[in-house]
């Protein structure tokens, strides 16, 4: 039998996830605060919610992919949220990145509740998610994960238990910690090849062949050559993620000298105004500070 799929937050990652799920023979009910994003979904093939309690009611698996912890703490405990209208013995996953703590917390309140909570935020950005490659790390209990595996199929390709509730979203801040800081240092380069007036098309190439390459390479390092900084992953919610890394590092007393100075650029930027901007974006700043040092 094909479950049922409450899917909340449709934004730039959670709608192409959620519409693989329908490709995969899932019923999936969405769930946006803009309407609009759950009537895609709807065209789809899935169906739309007008409350998240229409969405959850019945649901054998309950997604939540919004862009912070407090964000998830109100969808699954307002009074209209998941908590108040879920069926006892669903699965709440949550792909969203938020806090590790919050995610303690939170898996704790659903178990309570009679639900089966897995931490699960994802890296690959909307490409990812468009064509169902996601990377997944996940925190939970081992057969609450198996006994979802097809779901993570359906929108992932390297999908792993990395430990208990809150051990996903540990992971991934390490993973945004090193997207980053790749972002930062390719911004970097580009600026350093630009300034010798190398072709810099044909110079990523080959720096992408050799142990420099990187899917941030591949992915990013035509948009800095282009100055074209469509979010695919917006610059305002890496800055979230950085504090979120900054604040977990200090918590467990680890120096992240290196973090930190990316994390002061991003900052930047999204002080700028540019914080709708991909973050491959960061690179605008770069830009800047090597522009200051030319004056």
């Amino acid at each position: 039998m094909s479950k049922t799929i409450a899917f909340i937050g449709l934004g730039i990652m959670g709608l192409p996830m959620a519409k693989n799920l329908v490709t995969a023979g899932f019923d999936v009910r969405g769930f946006n605060r803009t309407p609009a994003k759950a009537e895609s979904l709807a065209e789809a093939g899935g169906s739309a919610a007008a409350t998240i309690a229409e969405a959850v009611a019945g649901a054998d698996v309950i997604i939540t992919m919004v862009p912070d912890s407090p964000d998830v703490e109100a969808v699954l405990t307002g009074d209209d949220g998941i908590l108040a209208h879920a069926s006892a013995g669903a699965t709440w996953i949550d792909f969203s990145t938020i806090r590790p703590d919050v995610a303690k917390d939170l898996a704790e309140q659903a178990k309570a509740a009679g639900l089966k909570p897995l931490d699960a935020p994802v890296s690959g950005g909307e490409p990812g998610a468009i064509d169902g490659v996601l990377s997944i790390m996940v925190g939970g209990d081992k057969a609450d994960f198996d006994a979802v595996s097809d779901v993570f199929d359906a929108v992932g390709k390297t999908i792993v238990l990395v430990g208990p509730s809150g051990a996903g979203q540990t992971v991934k801040a390490a993973n945004q910690l090193i997207v980053a800081g790749n972002i930062g240092l390719l911004a970097e380069a580009v600026v350093f090849l630009e300034a010798y007036g190398v072709e810099t098309t044909p110079a990523l190439q080959v720096l992408g062949g050799g142990l420099a390459g990187s899917k941030v390479l591949e992915q990013k390092g035509q948009k800095m050559l282009d100055r074209e900084f469509g979010p695919g992953f917006r610059l305002e919610l890496h800055h979230k993620d950085m504090g979120i890394v900054t604040a977990a590092a200090r918590e467990a007393g680890v120096a992240i000298p290196l973090g930190a100075s990316v994390a002061q650029l991003v900052a930047a930027t999204v002080q700028q105004g540019n914080g709708g901007l991909d973050h491959s974006g960061l690179f605008t700043v770069v830009e800047q500070l090597s522009a200051k040092n030319e004056g």
